[in-house]
């Protein structure tokens, strides 16, 4: 047994703990998983983000369609060139903002864990 007090050594038992980074760098990921204000601001960036490419999607797709009733009621009945109208002057369009749409959205995505990835 020693005699001087600062020679003994103290045993202090718990459960581990995770070392936090003293280097002041943050991880947004980190943010993000537990649930912080900043965290929380992330995610509803890139929701707000989606959610306007939704709106500009859904306008011009209204813009598209809308005047369509309009259109057939001014034409004559033949229904040869509505179906014309539906099938090739309205499937093109509806399929490249589509794939407009799904590109954005990706982007937006890729972004956002750039954003938040670990360098």
């Amino acid at each position: 047994m020693p005699q001087n007090p600062a020679d003994r050594r103290v045993v202090v038992t718990g459960p581990p703990r995770r070392a936090r980074r003293v280097s002041g760098y943050y991880r947004p990921r980190t943010e993000i998983d537990e649930q912080t204000t900043l965290g929380h601001t992330y995610v509803r960036s890139l929701m707000r983000t989606q959610l306007r490419a939704a709106l500009a999607v859904f306008a011009v797709l209204g813009l598209l369609v809308g005047p369509l009733p309009l259109l057939f009621a001014t034409m004559p009945h033949a229904h040869g060139v509505e179906w014309a109208v539906l099938g090739f002057g309205i499937y093109a369009p509806l399929v490249l903002l589509a794939r407009w749409y799904v590109r954005r959205a990706e982007r937006n995505e890729r972004d956002f864990v750039r954003l938040v990835e670990d360098r």
